[in-house]
């Protein structure tokens, strides 16, 4: 029986206890090319001005990814329309996690202290290098991660809102929780996430004291049935 693999994302966000808008922004684009990029980018603060600058910056990112620009120039790119436009006054966070079908691989570009990572099927990857964010310093460029495509690889990318979530009641959540919900049985996308979420929830006694937005991105292989006709989906829901 033949095999195909598929793509899973799945993408959870919220804002901080007592904010109607989160200053983070997601956005998942098709890459020209095949495959798929999730641009994550966390505002300087909270609420709408941190909401508007993050989006901003997603936007930009997502046309150029749309355009066919690799995820380095990318981020080098709107690294400088944000300098240019703000003066170097405004800091912001932005991560790409990209399955390019083109060359076959992952690829994690990272600017700022958003976390990421990439389980392989045997060991959990936790990328977290101290990385500037863009939108200050001249020559800001991102740190790069890519890694040959294979079913049975995840990968996640999460602000620090998740990775911070406890800390301020002195029981941060740390990295390892995280890790145990990517490396686990569930090889959905949606239930990685839900779980991840969960965590970083739990860890704030459900108020969360900053925003939280995290992307979880799985690749797998599956038996194809005679005939069997491929649907691409994209489901999206939130409350207002």
């Amino acid at each position: 029986m033949p095999k195909r693999m598929w793509i899973g994302t799945a993408v959870r966000k919220t804002a901080r206890s007592g904010m109607s808008t989160s200053g983070d922004s997601v956005d998942v684009v098709e890459r020209p090319r095949g495959g798929l990029s999730v641009v994550m980018a966390d505002g300087q603060g909270s609420g709408p001005a941190a909401k508007r600058i993050s989006n901003m910056v997603v936007s930009r990112a997502a046309g150029l990814i749309a355009e066919g620009a690799r995820d380095g120039a990318v981020a080098r790119a709107v690294h400088d329309s944000l300098y240019a436009l703000r003066g170097g006054k405004i800091v912001c966070t932005l991560t790409i996690l990209s399955v390019d079908l083109n060359t076959g691989t992952f690829v994690i570009a990272r600017n700022g202290n958003a976390g990421a990572l990439l389980y392989d099927g045997r060991e959990v990857r936790f990328l977290r290098e101290d990385v500037p964010p863009i939108g200050v310093g001249g020559f800001t460029k991102p740190q790069i991660l890519e890694c040959e495509l294979q079913p049975g690889y995840r990968a996640a990318i999460f602000t620090d809102g998740v990775f911070h979530a406890g800390r301020r009641r002195g029981n941060p959540l740390g990295i390892e929780p995280l890790a145990a919900c990517l490396s686990g049985e569930a090889s959905d996308a949606a239930v990685v996430a839900d779980r991840m979420l969960q965590e970083a929830h739990g860890a704030d006694a459900g108020h969360p004291r900053d925003d939280m937005s995290l992307a979880v991105v799985s690749v797998r292989s599956e038996d194809v049935m005679l005939g069997e006709v491929a649907i691409r989906s994209i489901d999206v829901s939130f409350p207002f």
